[in-house]
């Protein structure tokens, strides 16, 4: 059975933010909101935690994780940036962006593409989601919640806990959040490509 907290959107309240991580350091996997949809979080080295979330949304090896990450120093620990695509990403974070980056050797195996060193990063626009891991002082290892058969992730804490009370550790209502995905953006070249528009305007990477 799922714990439910109600944490404030704008002022979140320490306290609860220091349960939800203690949480996820403990193995528990949990929704919460990002600055585009509510997610499915984890710990970065937790195995059976992942598992879960693939359980969850009925998702095989080949799917990419993305690693959540409070600002850009820290993106910079787990992915290679040079010059021109950190300009990119300092103009343009926290954003409703996912970035495709070539990972360092930092990012554990299992985490990327089997045949590509690549990992999806991403710094969200939303208080809640950054009190998390300022407090967890590492990237979050996420997913957003889409169940299988649907096309929108879910937006409603309240739905979320019902259908998935058993499946998760807590389920953070941070209020509607949206239902747009990030836009993703493939760096691994010299020039930036716009894979998927989503909710991050995509103009500032089409050169």
């Amino acid at each position: 059975m799922s714990q439910f907290f109600q944490i404030h959107p704008d002022n979140p309240q320490h306290r609860l933010i220091v349960q939800a991580v203690e949480i996820v350091r403990s193995g528990g996997v949990i929704a919460y909101p990002t600055d585009s949809a509510y997610a499915l979080g984890c710990h970065i080295g937790d195995k059976a935690a992942v598992d879960r979330i693939k359980r969850i949304r009925r998702l095989n090896d080949k799917h990419n994780f993305t690693l959540v990450c409070r600002d850009l120093s820290e993106l910079g620990v787990y992915a290679k940036v040079n010059n021109s695509s950190y300009r990119l990403l300092k103009n343009n974070t926290p954003g409703a962006y996912t970035f495709i980056l070539p990972a360092s050797a930092e990012v554990p195996r299992r985490l990327m593409h089997p045949k590509r060193r690549e990992i999806g990063m991403r710094v969200p626009e939303n208080n809640i989601a950054l009190a998390l891991l300022e407090e967890l002082n590492e990237p979050l290892m996420s997913t957003t919640l889409i169940l299988p058969g649907d096309d929108t992730p879910m937006t409603d804490p309240y739905e979320i806990r019902s259908m998935l009370e058993h499946d998760l550790d807590l389920v953070i209502d941070g209020g509607f959040c949206g239902f747009e995905p990030t836009t993703v953006v493939n760096m691994i070249d010299d020039v930036p490509v716009v894979v998927r528009e989503g909710k991050g305007d995509p103009e500032p990477f089409r050169g």
